[in-house]
């Protein structure tokens, strides 16, 4: 019988199973862990609870531990943003289908978006300029230019997409958030609600909002979304020369 084999045969007492076993359970802490961790608070308790410390009662360590990886909450923001774009890849630019490429980026950043309660808020205070996604930031531009658009529109094109990105994403995290709050148990409960309220406003100064109302509150977020998309989509293609001028 070897050594190995004698080992095997015969427990390790109680007291040096139980130093083993914690010594198996204990995991290093990396920036990976403290963002899966800062994401799954800020889906529980929102963006305006998110705190170190929270994180840190979420990894089971001392608040000063996260120092050593992350350098503070905007670093920690920073790092849940790049999180959720890192792996973002855009196609290689198609003049001949710029505008479903558009509407294909827009619809990716806001479902990501919406992977994580109040990330909308997140967002909104990231400058997309980081390093690592400056290539897609360059292919954005390249879509631009080889669809056709001037420089000036170019240049304004992608904040100008990113910001009705962001705005609408946030809009539908306020709302959810106004109705976590209130008895209403679905979105569409609530929207039945607003749309009553709007019913009971008084004719005769309000007539555009009632003709209107009905058509403001019955599409979904989906359909809302992709009518403000279609939206500057068409104002970018109408700054586009035709080929023949």
């Amino acid at each position: 019988m070897t050594g190995q084999d004698s080992d095997d045969a015969v427990p390790a007492p109680p007291w040096e199973r139980s130093r083993r076993r914690s010594a198996q359970v204990r995991v290093p802490l990396t920036r990976e862990r403290i963002v899966d961790a800062a994401f799954t608070v800020l889906d529980r308790e929102g963006y305006d609870r998110l705190s170190m410390r929270q994180v840190a009662g979420e990894l089971g360590v001392a608040v000063s531990a996260l120092y050593a990886h992350v350098a503070g909450k905007n670093d920690l923001f920073q790092l849940m943003y790049m999180r959720l774009f890192d792996s973002w890849v855009l196609p290689e630019p198609d003049p001949e289908r710029w505008q479903e490429q558009v509407k294909d980026f827009a619809r990716f950043g806001r479902a990501r978006l919406l992977e994580h309660r109040d990330m909308a808020r997140i967002s909104m205070a990231q400058i997309p300029f980081l390093p690592e996604l400056l290539p897609q930031v360059e292919r954005m531009m390249a879509l631009f230019r080889g669809a056709g658009l001037p420089d000036p529109v170019a240049a304004a094109a992608g904040d100008m997409l990113s910001t009705f990105i962001d705005g609408f994403a946030y809009a539908e995290a306020m709302w959810e958030e106004r109705r976590r709050n209130t008895d209403v148990g679905s979105w569409d409960e609530m929207r039945e609600t607003i749309k009553g309220y709007f019913d009971a406003l008084p004719p005769e100064r309000f007539p555009h909002l009632l003709a209107l109302s009905s058509m403001m509150f019955e599409e979904t977020n989906d359909e809302r979304f992709e009518v403000g998309l279609d939206i500057i989509v068409r104002g970018l293609a109408s700054y586009i020369e035709p080929k023949d001028a």
